[in-house]
């Protein structure tokens, strides 16, 4: 069975409207996290990962939206996107994403990106195993 991965992060259709996404990433845009996920989840796949994406909004479902992807699947990999966890505004978001993900994956390892562009980058840090330290 290949290692699954899930993949976290703001549904990109809401990138665009957020002031507190827009000041935290002024660069990037909805077309630009939407073909950053696809361009990693194809590479992953090719190196033999299976990735699901779950897409959260702002707070008021994500919770919920995250317990039942995490319900439906053992992951040896969560993927907790920069979008979540660099804009100061969505540290709640965060906070919940991380000890949720410990209450329900407990072995599952972390990973963290700093944009859609280095998901693949932060996924081979820790998968097969951890990146020795320089």
């Amino acid at each position: 069975m290949s290692p699954s991965l899930l993949s976290v992060g703001l549904d990109p259709a809401l990138v665009d409207d957020a002031p507190s996404s827009r000041a935290a990433f002024p660069e990037i845009d909805a077309a630009a996290v939407r073909a950053g996920v696809a361009a990693g989840r194809a590479r992953l796949e090719e190196l033999g990962l299976t990735v699901d994406v779950c897409l959260l909004d702002y707070g008021r479902t994500a919770e919920a939206v995250y317990r039942a992807a995490l319900a439906g699947k053992e992951y040896d990999l969560v993927m907790v996107g920069a979008g979540v966890r660099l804009d100061p505004a969505l540290t709640p978001l965060f906070e919940m994403l991380v000890n949720t993900t410990h209450e329900l994956m407990p072995g599952a390892r972390l990973c963290f990106n700093v944009s859609p562009t280095t998901t693949v980058e932060a996924v081979l840090r820790w998968w097969p195993g951890p990146t020795p330290r320089t």
